[in-house]
């Protein structure tokens, strides 16, 4: 009985504990569904929370929906001036942009009023109207303040003439997300306003970033701002010329035509222009004042179409005025002509990205004098390069203004992430094969130095010294590979095993005629930009020699840069050309025996040499040295470049017989081939230059720790 009775009450108590578990189990689940339902409403209202941002609400760039806010102003002091001294570390908050894309969010269309005095803060230009609109039918437009990286207002700042200062802080600051300006865009391209026009907008903007049209050197704060161009109303009803001839076929070599000129800088070049009516025209304001035409200066006005009057030269000017950044430069571009910036401190245009010395030629204020003389110097080849890439540029970035807001947008895009980032040539270069070689006019101010040189070594079957040649090269620092040239056909190239063993790569290409040419043909297997050309017997040269060619070289893309040097001299006697190989203090040519150049040049050889220079250097099996300093000078303009002392370049194990430049005929034929190639020119391209490249300190007495190149070979 006892032990029945106490198996009731156990019964009694699990079931006790049942209920009890069952109670505890559903307490914790109505916690956690409270809990999660909290979560969620806190995650929807955080950036409301936190920032006081609103919801997402599609834009409506509708004139009928444009809110108006009423200003009441504070005193000056209230808002914040221009901050010079912010950079992309300390005044824009990259934390808020948390995708992988630039997100852009732009306020609704407001018209900010003072309430005191009804006055408008700013009326919007059909101008601004079409940033906005770019803005907003791009990949960067986000209509979720609480995911954007930057802010846009809505609020017109482009022209400072049309606006008032104050209404247009305090419209600013009054702003949903304005926070000092913090992360915020500013468009302006006529900043300043009399007397003084400052480059950059006087508005109070705190730490707004700026794309302004007027930068100075003082006032462009780099890394930070970006610089734009002045958009001209004219581009929209004209469009562009692109399609117009080209270099030497335009009439005059210098157009100036802007109007706004400062009076000194037009005195100056009205003097150039009167002792050379045939290659500048100076262009004026009509009777009329009509924006759309230029008429010429004196009794007999001609009038011209404006900008299409831009198209009758190659250079077109662009000077100073009372604003630093003028419309002329796109006007200029929209015609591919060439600009001629004379504004010594004027930030150009997506400066960042573009390599302006492509496409345009800078000269100082205080030289407009000697304009015409720098532009003469300029090869006609070199003007035709420059004016695709005008055009090439102003298709690609200036040509309307969705261009320019999206190119602005990208490269502030490239700063926040720049694993996005496109490259210098990317941004620059025509054509879209990345593989393609890039003519050395339009290589960036200092050529890339991690890619090194390709030695290429034309040989017969000199074994002995070019096995010799190889091992002393591969120890450069600055080569990248070795490409052997066997110029014999008759005999097979020893077999790679038995080739020194280096650490560089190594190939063999077996030519099928003996042609001194093969030397400059654009093998596929040379990767790089640089050559160096070298014969197999030039085994004297010092690794610090080499090395510090090939800088030289980075520095001087587009020339040819060498150790062996010549001059050509006119022989009164003969009435011919004359090849000379004694020590003057003049040199004209480089021998490629041993001298780096670019590609480029071995694919214009090949490829693009004029008459019939090419098959006569093969034919006679001399020359081909001297065709290529013709065929660089006559595109460039250039004289080539002799680096270090050395001037013996002689085999000490080879004999005279096997050295085929102490044949005296071959000396005759070289001056043959100097008179014969003017004639095909139809003029002599070399340049003669007193000049010489030697290493910083390699003749001081200084500890050699402190020299870069010590060993640097004497006479």
């Amino acid at each position: 009985m006892t032990k029945y009775i106490s198996l009731i009450s156990g019964d009694s108590r699990n079931s006790k504990e049942h209920i009890l578990n069952g109670l505890t189990y559903m307490l914790l689940a109505i916690v956690a569904i409270c809990a999660i339902l909290l979560l969620c409403d806190v995650s929807s209202r955080r950036d409301g929370f936190f920032y006081a941002k609103k919801d997402a609400v599609a834009l409506d760039l509708s004139l009928s929906h444009t809110q108006e806010v009423l200003l009441h102003l504070q005193p000056d002091g209230e808002y914040r001036e221009r901050n010079v001294n912010c950079t992309f570390w300390d005044c824009l908050n990259i934390y808020k942009c948390e995708h992988d894309t630039l997100k852009v969010y732009i306020y609704p269309l407001q018209e900010f009023v003072d309430e005191k005095t009804d006055k408008v803060a700013s009326t919007l230009s059909s101008e601004y109207f079409q940033i906005l609109e770019a803005v907003l039918h791009s990949r960067y437009y986000t209509s979720n303040p609480n995911e954007a990286c930057l802010f846009l207002p809505s609020l017109d700042l482009l022209n400072q003439d049309v606006f008032d200062k104050q209404l247009a802080a305090a419209a600013l600051a009054s702003l949903d997300f304005w926070d000092r300006g913090e992360n915020h865009l500013i468009f302006n391209m006529l900043p300043g306003s009399a007397p003084n026009y400052n480059s950059v907008l006087d508005v109070s903007i705190d730490n707004a970033l700026v794309l302004g049209g007027g930068f100075d050197s003082w006032s462009y704060r780099a890394g930070f701002d970006i610089s734009i161009p002045v958009w001209s109303p004219m581009l929209q009803q004209s469009g562009s010329n692109s399609a117009n001839q080209m270099g030497a076929h335009r009439k005059y070599l210098l157009v100036v035509a802007q109007l706004n000129l400062l009076p000194q800088h037009l005195r100056s070049l009205r003097e150039v222009a009167i002792n050379h009516a045939d290659k500048m025209i100076i262009l004026g304001v009509c009777e009329d004042s009509q924006l759309n035409v230029r008429c010429t200066k004196g009794h007999h006005q001609r009038r011209v179409e404006y900008p299409r009057a831009l198209t009758r030269g190659k250079f077109c000017f662009v000077g100073r005025s009372l604003r630093i950044g003028q419309p002329d430069l796109l006007e200029i571009m929209s015609q591919s002509c060439i600009p001629v910036v004379a504004i010594d401190n004027y930030e150009l245009p997506f400066k960042d990205v573009i390599d302006w010395s492509l496409a345009a030629v800078r000269i100082r204020e205080t030289e407009l004098h000697a304009v015409l003389r720098k532009l003469e110097s300029i090869s006609n080849v070199k003007v035709v390069e420059m004016q695709k890439q005008v055009q090439w540029l102003y298709n690609n970035y200036f040509k309307d203004l969705k261009s320019i807001t999206i190119t602005a947008l990208e490269i502030l895009e490239s700063r926040i992430f720049p694993l996005r980032a496109r490259s210098s040539r990317q941004w620059n270069t025509m054509g879209k094969n990345s593989h393609a070689t890039y003519n050395p006019l339009f290589l960036s101010s200092l050529a890339p130095k991690s890619q090194g040189f390709t030695a290429v070594i034309l040989t017969y079957d000199r074994v002995e010294s070019l096995f010799l040649l190889i091992q002393k090269l591969a120890v450069v620092p600055s080569l990248q590979s070795i490409l052997v040239v066997w110029n014999n056909q008759k005999k097979m190239p020893p077999h790679l095993s038995t080739f020194p063993s280096i650490a560089k790569p190594l190939k063999i290409i077996q030519t099928r005629e003996n042609k001194l040419s093969n030397r400059f043909y654009p093998y596929p297997e040379i990767e790089t930009e640089a050559i160096l050309t070298i014969d197999d017997d030039i085994i004297m040269l010092t690794t610090d020699e080499l090395d510090f060619g090939y800088e030289v070289w980075r520095e001087f893309p587009d020339h040819i840069v060498g150790f062996p040097s010549r001059i050509h001299v006119w022989d009164n006697a003969t009435m011919r050309w004359h090849y000379e190989s004694e020590w003057t203090n003049q040199i004209s040519m480089v021998l490629t025996g041993a001298a780096f150049h670019h590609k480029y040049w071995s694919h214009m050889y090949t490829y693009a040499m004029p008459g019939k220079i090419k098959h006569w250097v093969d034919e006679h099996m001399n020359c081909e040295d001297i065709a290529m300093n013709f065929l660089v000078a006559n595109i460039t303009n250039n004289p080539p470049i002799k680096v270090t002392p050395r001037k013996k370049f002689k085999c000490p194990e080879c004999t005279n017989t096997e050295m085929l430049s102490a044949d005296l005929n071959h000396m005759r034929e070289r001056s043959a081939c100097i008179d014969r190639f003017a004639k095909i020119y139809g003029r002599m391209p070399l340049r003669t230059v007193e000049f010489r490249a030697d290493p910083v300190l390699f003749r001081d007495n200084f500890p050699e720790k402190l020299k870069r190149y010590n060993d640097i070979g004497s006479l």
